[in-house]
């Protein structure tokens, strides 16, 4: 088949972890004059997002596991704005693979579909995208500053389904207890100066020590403490999960990195002040 070249020969990333399928779409678009990059893994797409450029991502949903797509398409949105990103998914999946159109993906491409008509499609999208709309970004310390009420509300809906917090009855304002100013001190050591690569120390919290003090006097055992700190942590990255398109990703690692950092020192504070409140009962 003679080749059919377009005006201008467009970069495409392929991904996908099916072989046959990936050999059948890249030579179907490189007969249309496409140069197609082919990648069988999400670590290999990663590693060519950031080395190479791209006009055009295509990825399955699932490589193998269940939304591994979304991955790439959220680091080539934040790598190559400008790149045009259709995704690949089975019928069945439509309905999660929306989730995908919220972090700007421009299309969902349902399987079965006709592979002479790929080329066509993406020289369409091509042809019709608009500019991609610049989203400012945002440090770490400013999506949880903004959210702090939303994560509040959050962790006591996960700590209501925990049977073993629940076994202690609590108003739900005894319950959030010193977890606003908890939140708070995490904020403040992530606006503190970060240099890469450096290691940075927690500081002293007064909530947390007082947070010791209070799920003691309320009836809390030391493993409840420990659960009321990894609900909060999962609450936190639970929070960045639904801010994705606003993250600096420059510096997500090491924010992401003190905030388990940071979590983790006040708990250990907590369990301080908690022991210490058994040694030494409260004066009257």
């Amino acid at each position: 088949m003679t080749p059919t070249n377009t005006s201008v020969s467009h970069k495409v990333l392929l991904v996908d972890d099916d072989e046959a399928v990936r050999d059948m779409m890249t030579a179907t678009l490189e007969r249309k004059g496409f140069c197609v990059v082919p990648a069988a893994s999400v670590t290999e797409a990663l590693k060519l997002v950031t080395s190479e450029t791209f006009d055009v991502l295509i990825t399955d949903l699932h490589m193998p596991n269940p939304s591994d797509g979304f991955a790439v398409i959220t680091a080539m949105r934040h790598s190559q704005p400008d790149a045009l990103t259709l995704l690949v998914s089975g019928y069945p999946d439509v309905k999660s693979a929306m989730d995908t159109i919220l972090l700007q993906a421009d299309d969902i491409i349902v399987k079965p579909f006709e592979a002479g008509k790929l080329a066509e499609l993406v020289r369409e999208k091509l042809l019709t995208r608009k500019p991609a709309a610049l989203t400012p970004k945002e440090r770490v310390a400013e999506i949880l500053q903004r959210s702090t009420s939303g994560i509040v509300a959050e962790w006591l809906v996960r700590v209501k389904k925990n049977k073993e917090l629940n076994h202690v009855s609590l108003t739900d304002k005894e319950r959030t207890g010193y977890l606003p100013k908890l939140i708070e001190d995490l904020i403040v050591r992530l606006r503190e100066p970060n240099t890469p690569g450096a290691e940075t120390d927690s500081v002293r919290s007064s909530a947390a020590e007082e947070h010791g003090k209070l799920r003691r006097f309320q009836g809390y055992t030391a493993g409840m403490l420990v659960h009321d700190s990894r609900i909060l942590q999962v609450t936190l990255f639970g929070t960045l999960q639904s801010n994705l398109s606003a993250l600096d990703f420059s510096l997500l690692l090491p924010d992401v990195m003190t905030i388990a950092d940071e979590v983790d020192s006040q708990l250990t504070q907590t369990m301080d002040s908690y022991i210490n409140a058994v040694q030494t009962p409260a004066a009257a």
